[in-house]
């Protein structure tokens, strides 16, 4: 009998917490294991290898903790770390541990938002050179162009509290004013970064009415489903007691106030070390 686990979800910071929102929505029956790295966020700016040595090692934390499942709710840790972790690091974890990420249940459904067949994509800038996006998108709706345009500001913006402020107004309608300029007939803008949710309704003023504007929580939580549901063994090791437990390698103060705003509640949160 193997031993029972919580649903681990991974993020850089506080984003993550939007997808796991979600999660719990849809599938409240779950115990989840939250992990924020927010000692040495944020990830967007960082090497591949650094992005990837980092995110192994919170993996590996994970798999400590009793998880055999791990989802990283963070795009750059997918972009960068994800495809090394399941190729080259998974096995020696054990055949029934797995690593998913955000970018692919995205890609697999955003062209069906789109009439028009062009995708703008707003995310860090490490999503934004991988290219991870472009390639996904590619593989499941050959047709679409894709456009990306990286948005350097929005995440500090964020994690300072601005983005209801008025300085954040400007930050967004210059990002969104570089990415419709690539192709006026964008119809769908996808938010690829946890964080940027909270934007929203700046990002939806500076846009016109018919662009639909698209953030990954929902998407990621259907996709984790229909996993679970297409492999019952994984579903049955999950353990279901409706719980959540929060972690961070910062200050635990920081998370839990700034945690709240992500996650839409109060949350209370442990400090642990990583990479020791």
């Amino acid at each position: 009998m193997h031993q029972q686990s919580p649903i681990g979800v991974f993020d850089s910071g506080y984003g993550g917490l939007t997808i796991l929102k979600e999660l719990v929505k849809q599938l409240p029956q779950y115990d989840y294991l939250y992990l924020g790295d927010n000692a040495r966020a944020p990830y967007g700016t960082r090497s591949f290898e650094t992005v990837y040595q980092y995110t192994l090692e919170a993996v590996q934390w994970f798999f400590n903790q009793g998880c055999e499942l791990v989802v990283l709710a963070c795009n750059t840790a997918s972009a960068k770390a994800l495809r090394t972790i399941q190729q080259k690091d998974l096995a020696q974890f054990g055949p029934s541990k797995r690593v998913l990420g955000v970018i692919r249940p995205t890609a697999e459904v955003i062209g069906r938002f789109s009439e028009s067949g062009q995708l703008g994509v707003l995310a860090t800038k490490g999503t934004v050179i991988s290219e991870s996006y472009l390639l996904e998108i590619a593989h499941f709706f050959p047709d679409m162009t894709v456009f990306q345009q990286a948005c350097p500001m929005w995440v500090p913006l964020i994690e300072n509290g601005e983005h209801e402020g008025a300085g954040a107004d400007y930050f967004v309608k210059d990002s969104l004013d570089q990415l419709m300029s690539q192709s006026p007939a964008i119809d769908t803008v996808l938010l690829a970064c946890t964080h940027y949710p909270l934007l929203i309704p700046k990002i939806e003023a500076q846009l016109p009415k018919h662009i639909q504007v698209v953030s990954q929580g929902e998407i990621v939580a259907q996709s984790l489903a229909n996993y679970l549901e297409r492999h019952p063994a994984m579903a049955d090791h999950c353990s279901k007691n409706g719980h959540i437990r929060f972690c961070t390698t910062d200050s635990t103060t920081d998370f839990d106030e700034k945690g709240a705003i992500f996650f839409g509640k109060s949350l209370k949160s442990e400090h642990i070390l990583l990479g020791h």
